[in-house]
């Protein structure tokens, strides 16, 4: 994927994550490397975009998920940037938590790992549509810039 703005807020988010379930003092160091580069880049992606340097057309980089629609209720993302924002986090922090059963996934009940599956696979295409929705809501907020 291309960076936008979401990409780089949803690598931000699992930063955070990383950070909120680390005890290592040493990647805690890194992770906040990380965080610190990351949330530079927003910065500087963002300034790029504003003063013209990133064309509009390459804010977005729409993720195309072939999926069956059918029995694959996906929400909805509605909202402003900072909503959408928020959404993605609390997505990824329950994508976390789901992930961490796969780790040891032999300890999940049979009649529950079909959940599981299912989850992962929800909640990663809602981690999609909030990705994409940021950077829908950032190019139409620069195109409204534009033409006032």
């Amino acid at each position: 994927m291309a960076e936008t703005l979401g990409s780089l807020c949803d690598k931000l988010t699992i930063v955070k994550l990383k950070q909120y379930h680390s005890n290592d003092p040493e990647q805690l160091e890194s992770l906040s490397g990380q965080e610190k580069q990351l949330q530079d880049e927003i910065n500087e992606y963002i300034q790029a975009a504003l003063s013209g340097q990133i064309a509009i057309e390459r804010l977005t980089f729409a993720p195309n998920k072939v999926y069956k629609k059918e029995g694959n209720n996906v929400p909805e993302v509605k909202g402003n940037i900072g909503e959408v924002f928020a959404r993605l986090a609390e997505v990824n922090c329950l994508l976390w938590h789901e992930q961490e059963k796969v780790y040891e996934f032999e300890k999940v009940p049979n009649e529950e790992k079909n959940v599981v599956v299912k989850n992962l696979a929800a909640l990663n295409l809602e981690r999609n549509k909030c990705i994409h929705e940021i950077d829908k809501q950032f190019q139409k907020m620069l195109l409204n810039l534009k033409a006032s």
